[in-house]
């Protein structure tokens, strides 16, 4: 036996491992045609308008206007072209021109679709011209007037769909028209290069505009976002600082409550036991009230702990410390006059407390906003002494600077509303004809019948 005859015969068939590569060359080549159809029959936001977002009722319409005009053009232009320069039969022609120029108007709101049906129609029509008699020397397979309507609708195709179905489109636009090569009719000009450059052009140029568009209108959307949580943190910051006030100021009442009750036995001789047992219940009763409001408010005293160091130990406070007050605003360049009553007043504490800080944050505003701009704060009593009247006004300044903050947001005024409300009373703010600002804000004297305290009820009605 040769050595020739000994050598297993391979012959012609597939050598090994040839044949796995090929199944992924297909598994690969079904995926992406997969892929391509996803794309393709996903259309995003269908039914929704171009530009339908934006504000101007004339920018709303500017759409429609622009896809009537493309239609009405284009549908007789694109009869007249092809029953006389190419010569096709008048039925097709109709046939051809309506269905590549009208779905121009639904591609206003679903331009995936219409694109569906304009590329079948430009398929369709680069068939029918390959057998016209006129098809010598002229643009196929797309003549100039497909190529117009296809790139306005790429353009609404553009501003709608995501990147992925535009390369979809595009790639389907070049692949139909390299697969045109293979039946090109003799002595026609090819334009299917020219169609796939410009369809990539607009595709991308619309992407652009649209992306752009998007990031923008989210960038306000943050912005807006943003805003509101900057006002909903003051407004909790203000309302936890309040708290805390409140806290000191309730705590005080308790805590003389708790005192007056339980060393009545001891004060008053010849109390009843019944009395006694009373007012032990009373100075229980407070004591629990102040042990149980202290629990709730820790939260509070501990993050103030945390932040300064140490709970703070300085009394809250009042009207009487606004001369204090104006005098380190003076020192701070603002001229500032005071007005007060002339005789004393004795406040409630939440009013009292209430006042203060809103002249504080309104001196605040006027050395952030309009500094050296002369300002009076006035403190008045109603004339029935039913109502506090608490007036900050800054004219424009005198000599021109520039504010030390431009970008103020108001928040300011919300700690005032807060305070204004914890005491029912009333604020009105707002800028003066001169390019000042005003501040005015009423507090009641006496708590509505709604906050009066039990004790003090049941003892009015016992005096009547």
């Amino acid at each position: 036996m040769t050595a020739r005859a000994s050598t297993p015969d391979r012959g012609p068939g597939p050598r090994p491992g040839r044949e796995p590569a090929r199944q992924r060359v297909l598994r690969a080549a079904r995926q992406a045609l997969r892929v391509l159809a996803v794309e393709l029959g996903t259309p995003t936001e269908p039914g929704t308008p171009l530009l339908g977002s934006v504000r101007s009722p004339w920018l709303r319409r500017l759409p429609y206007v622009v896809a009537f005009g493309f239609a009405v053009s284009l549908l007789p232009t694109t009869i007249n072209v092809l029953g006389n320069d190419y010569g096709l039969e008048g039925g097709l022609v109709g046939a051809l021109a309506t269905a590549q120029s009208v779905p121009l108007l639904l591609a206003v709101t679903r331009p995936l679709q219409a694109w569906w049906v304009i590329f079948a129609a430009d398929v369709l029509g680069a068939v029918a011209l390959i057998g016209a008699d006129g098809v010598a020397g002229r643009a196929w397979p797309w003549p100039p007037m497909e190529i117009v309507g296809y790139l306005a609708l790429m353009l609404a195709l553009s501003l709608r769909e995501r990147r992925r179905t535009l390369t979809a489109v595009w790639l389907t636009t070049g692949v139909a028209g390299l697969l045109s090569q293979v039946f090109t009719p003799d002595g026609s000009n090819n334009t299917w290069v020219l169609m796939f450059v410009l369809t990539g052009v607009v595709l991308m140029m619309g992407a652009t505009l649209r992306e752009r568009g998007d990031a923008q209108r989210k960038l306000i959307e943050q912005e807006t976002i943003s805003e509101a949580e900057r006002a909903r943190r003051t407004l909790l910051e203000e309302r936890t600082r309040i708290a805390r006030e409140l806290h000191d100021v309730v705590a005080h009442h308790m805590s003389v409550i708790t005192v007056q009750a339980a060393s009545a036995p001891y004060r008053i001789s010849g109390l009843p036991g019944e009395a006694e047992e009373e007012f032990g219940a009373i100075a229980a009763t407070a004591r629990e009230s102040l042990a149980e409001m202290r629990r709730l408010l820790g939260v509070l005293r501990s993050e103030e702990a945390e932040q300064h160091g140490g709970p703070e130990k300085t009394p809250q406070p009042g009207i009487g410390m606004l001369p204090k007050l104006v005098e380190g605003t003076v020192r701070a360049g603002v001229p500032v006059e005071l007005a007060l009553p002339e005789e004393p007043m004795a406040l409630e504490p939440a009013v009292d407390l209430s006042a203060y800080r809103i002249v504080q944050e309104a001196l605040a505003n006027v050395v952030r906003h309009a500094p050296g701009a002369p300002t009076r704060v006035s403190v008045t009593v109603a004339a029935d002494g039913a109502r506090l009247t608490v007036l900050i006004v800054n004219s424009a300044p005198s000599a021109p600077s520039a504010p030390l903050e431009t970008t103020g947001t108001g928040h300011g005024l919300i700690g005032m509303r807060e305070r204004v409300r914890l005491v029912d009373g009333s604020l009105d703010t707002g800028p003066l004809p001169d390019g000042g600002f005003r501040v005015a804000a009423r507090l009641p004297l006496s708590p509505p019948p709604s906050q009066a305290s039990p004790l003090s009820t049941a003892k009015d009605a016992h005096s009547v």
